[in-house]
């Protein structure tokens, strides 16, 4: 009797009939969840099955994206925080421009109102830049000859007198500010009326009052204005504030200092008066016959 070994793999059904039975399978469950949604809950429950693992393959590629964007992100920052730097520095220019033209204009404004109560005319000119000579107190102003302007003129500004033309170019002028150590101002205190003299003492934010008695009805705070008896500047033009009384038994004379009340060195648009005063003239000398001798008598 002949004995045949067992097939090595079980071959089962056949494709075809797998064929038949599945798409009877697939169609069964077609028609049970289209007409009788038997299967909703059996897709949750395989959803709810399958969504970690979802989660966990699309783990990589979602790291990936976010350190794409990190990097993206990190870059239009710093593009997007230069451009707002370079808006700001522009915007903080275009500010402190319009800060100063409003400054500028609020002063000219007042230029023009000190210019019609000031007597006599006035000229207006804008100061170009400082002497050379760091020892001095000189601006340079861009009126000259052409302008009529002559030394001697004295300079103010809408507060008060800042300095007195002592040189005059074609087409510049240079004007020598009260805090020079070598000008002096006549001034005349407001509320005694006591006069006396300025002097600069060579920096823009100081002056002093000389010779004065220690004595002197003057006290801190009291304003000084031009007194008007040298003939240079008009009476009553600020000139300083007394900020400062050292008095002393001892000496002669009092140590007053004062600060300038105009702009002295902040300023680029001045006024340059031009005021003469009429004084009048001199009566002449009275004339004197000489005195005749008496001739010696003889023998006396």
């Amino acid at each position: 009797m002949e004995h045949q070994p067992p097939p090595f793999f079980k071959t089962g059904p056949t494709a075809l009939v797998r064929l038949l039975i599945f798409s009877l399978l697939s169609l069964t469950l077609l028609v049970a969840d289209a007409r009788f949604k038997y299967l909703a809950t059996l897709r949750q429950i395989a959803a709810a099955i399958v969504y970690p693992l979802e989660r966990l393959a699309n783990a990589p590629v979602n790291a990936a994206a976010r350190v794409a964007d990190f990097f993206v992100t990190q870059a239009a920052l710093k593009a997007e925080n230069a451009r707002l730097k370079e808006r700001e520095l522009a915007s903080a220019t275009a500010l402190q421009q319009f800060r100063s033209l409003s400054s500028e204009n609020a002063q000219l404004r007042e230029l023009l109102a000190v210019r019609e109560r000031l007597p006599g005319q006035a000229t207006a000119a804008e100061v170009l830049y400082a002497a050379r000579d760091p020892f001095s107190r000189k601006v340079i102003i861009d009126k000259g000859l052409q302008e009529g302007i002559r030394p001697g003129q004295p300079v103010v500004d809408n507060i008060g007198v800042i300095g007195q033309v002592t040189r005059v170019y074609l087409w510049t002028s240079e004007v020598t500010l009260i805090t020079d150590k070598d000008q002096a101002v006549p001034v005349q205190n407001l509320r005694s009326g006591l006069r006396g003299v300025v002097f600069g003492v060579g920096h823009d934010g100081m002056l002093d009052l000389r010779f004065m008695p220690v004595n002197a009805d003057i006290r801190t705070g009291d304003r000084l204005v031009t007194s008007g008896i040298d003939g240079t500047y008009p009476p009553g033009l600020p000139v300083a504030e007394v900020v400062n009384i050292e008095r002393n038994a001892a000496d002669m004379f009092a140590r007053i200092a004062g600060k300038p009340v105009a702009g002295v060195a902040s300023h680029l648009h001045v006024l340059v008066l031009n005021w003469e005063r009429k004084a009048p003239e001199r009566p002449p000398a009275a004339e004197h016959a000489p005195a005749k001798r008496k001739k010696p008598k003889k023998g006396g």
